[in-house]
C-alpha cells in the first residue's frame, strides 16, 4: 500500500512479565465514577448514566518518564485511575493510569456547556504503567492510591466504582466501538489536585506495576 506520507508508528505498552507489547488503538475515559470525587467537584453523587470522553493513543506516556508541564494551563491536575486493557477475548489486563487534566480549561468549558476535549486530550495526558494480564491479578477489591512527592493524596478501593468494570464495558460495547487494543480509564477517587514542575507522582494499585513519573 502506498501512503501520501509515512503513518505514525503504533503506540504500544509493555506487557508485564513477558516480552510482548500491547498495541493501543483508542482510549476511553469514564468521568464521575467515584462518589467522593463527584462530591469534591461540587456534584451530586447519584448513580446517573456514566459519562465518557476519549483521548488519542498518542497522548500515552510510559513509566518513568519526565513529562514537560503542558502549555495553555496554570492548573494541571492529577487523577489516578485503574486502566482496563481490552483484548481479542475481552479483558486482556490492567494497569495504573493518570488522567492528567487541565482543570482551568475544563472549568471554562463546563461554564459554557462545552466539551472537555482541550482539558483532557492533549500531549502527555494519559500516563500508563505496563499492563498486567488479567489472569495474574484479582482486581475487584484492590486498593488504589497516589503519592505526590511521597505524600498520599488519593486513596480508595476499586470496589467503590459506581459503575463496575463489566458495566462500563457493556455500555461501551452498546454505545461505542469498543475493540481489542482499546484502553478504558475507569475514573478517579477523591483527592485530585495540582501538579507543578519538580513534582513526582507515584500511582499504585494492588497487584499491578506502579506508575512513577516526574513533571519538569
Amino acid at each position: 500500500m502506498k501512503y501520501s506520507f509515512a503513518p505514525d508508528v503504533p503506540v504500544t505498552l509493555p506487557v508485564a512479565n513477558s516480552h510482548e507489547n500491547f498495541p493501543v488503538r483508542r482510549i476511553y475515559c469514564v468521568g464521575k465514577n467515584y462518589a467522593d470525587h463527584i462530591v469534591e467537584m461540587g456534584g451530586n453523587a447519584k448513580r446517573d448514566e456514566p459519562v465518557f470522553f476519549t483521548k488519542s493513543a498518542q497522548t500515552i506516556v510510559k513509566n518513568y518518564s519526565k513529562i514537560p508541564y503542558p502549555r495553555n494551563t496554570t492548573n494541571l491536575h492529577y487523577e489516578v485511575e485503574l486502566v482496563v486493557a481490552i483484548g481479542p477475548n475481552g479483558i486482556f489486563g490492567y494497569s495504573v493510569g493518570l488522567d492528567m487534566t487541565r482543570r482551568d480549561v475544563q472549568k471554562i468549558a463546563k461554564s459554557k456547556g462545552g466539551p472537555w476535549s482541550r482539558a483532557k486530550n492533549f500531549p502527555n495526558s494519559a500516563v500508563c504503567s505496563n499492563i498486567t494480564p488479567s489472569d495474574q491479578v484479582k482486581i475487584q477489591n484492590a486498593e488504589i492510591k497516589l503519592l505526590k512527592n511521597n505524600e498520599i493524596v488519593q486513596k480508595s478501593n476499586i470496589s467503590k466504582l459506581i459503575w463496575s468494570i463489566n458495566e462500563i464495558i457493556s455500555y461501551l460495547k452498546n454505545d461505542m466501538d469498543l475493540k481489542e487494543g482499546d484502553l478504558i480509564y475507569t475514573g478517579t477517587p477523591a483527592g485530585v489536585g495540582a501538579v507543578l514542575p519538580g513534582d513526582i507522582l507515584l500511582g499504585q494499585i494492588d497487584g499491578l506495576e506502579e506508575i512513577n513519573v516526574e513533571f519538569v
